[in-house]
């Protein structure tokens, strides 16, 4: 299937007109600090995995389109390589690829592991998003979500307010615990980390592109848009920043390997300062995305991270 980026975006636009929802607030003034900078009062991060960029311009997600039609969409950006799990996760929140923080397959853990990190706090932990931000802004709330268990190995638990594990690939109660988490924090910064390995688990089973993994897709673009329903309707939708990521694609029945179809994932970011209607243009990969999250909230990112902040997502005074 060929893949059109345009198309996507005309797809996505005209999903927001049909839904008929409203934009979102006007870009709040930037901090001071640094240009471009903006005064995150909230960051979540929706994170699918297994998603490749064909998948989800076949899917009918209505949710997401709208979604990413109200901020930036990258359909081109880069995974590291390995093109598996962990290690792209883990690059996604330490703003890192794995020569860097040493996660370079899914077996690893703090005691087990092939290449050293380049940097480590006191546990033996690369410094993560959760950190930089909890020692930045102490006042901060963090919290993270997941279905695969090995997905929290990387990271030091000190720095993570709330995590919250199910098994069997269950996902939806903690969409419902996501939203509750986020009110009762609704007056500090928060950084929440919403996660779903099921998506992944059926390219696995039935094939990438098959119709179960399609219809994967559409099963958490129905979730996703109830709970940004709850969101607006309880007024912390237009102050948050939302991101949606994945870690890899697929081929056949696995991944792992540097196809197109492995290697490339849409990315996307939408809220208060963020560019509207925009596909980028300038390279992505997910190394960046954890020094985005440490732009909204003002804060610098550590030497040792190689992520960076495309300036193309923000909107221009």
């Amino acid at each position: 299937m060929k893949i059109s980026r345009k198309k996507f975006l005309e797809r996505s636009l005209a999903g927001t007109a049909a839904l008929g929802l409203a934009p979102v607030a006007e870009a709040v003034a930037a901090a001071s600090g640094g240009k471009g900078r903006i005064k995150g009062k909230r960051v979540l991060l929706i994170g699918l995995d297994g998603i490749c960029v064909d998948g989800l311009v076949k899917a009918r997600t209505p949710r997401l389109d709208a979604l990413l039609a109200e901020g930036v969409v990258s359909m081109s950006t880069r995974v590291v390589m390995p093109s598996v799990t962990l290690p792209n996760w883990t690059s996604h929140l330490t703003g890192s690829g794995p020569e860097q923080h040493g996660v370079v397959d899914n077996g690893w853990t703090k005691e087990k592991f092939v290449l050293p990190a380049v940097a480590r706090d006191a546990d033996g932990y690369y410094p993560s998003v959760f950190k930089v931000l909890k020692e930045a802004r102490p006042d901060a709330k963090t919290a993270f979500y997941y279905n695969w268990i090995n997905l929290f190995y990387p990271y030091n638990e000190r720095y993570i307010d709330e995590s919250r594990y199910l098994e069997n690939d269950a996902y939806v109660p903690y969409y419902d615990r996501a939203l509750e988490f986020m009110l009762e924090n609704r007056d500090k910064p928060t950084l929440v980390f919403l996660y779903s390995v099921h998506t992944d688990h059926a390219g696995h089973k039935y094939k990438w592109m098959s119709p179960e993994y399609i219809r994967s897709i559409e099963e958490a673009d129905t979730e996703i848009g109830r709970l940004l329903d709850r969101m607006r309707g309880e007024g912390i939708y237009d102050d948050t920043h939302i991101m949606f990521l994945s870690d890899h694609g697929g081929i056949e029945y696995g991944h792992g390997g540097v196809t197109v179809h492995e290697m490339l994932v849409p990315w996307g970011i939408a809220g208060p300062g963020i560019a509207r209607g925009v596909e980028m243009k300038q390279a992505n990969n997910t190394v960046n995305t954890a020094a985005v999250i440490l732009r909204l909230f003002g804060i610098d990112r550590p030497d040792c991270w190689t992520g960076e902040v495309p300036d193309e997502i923000f909107a221009r005074r």
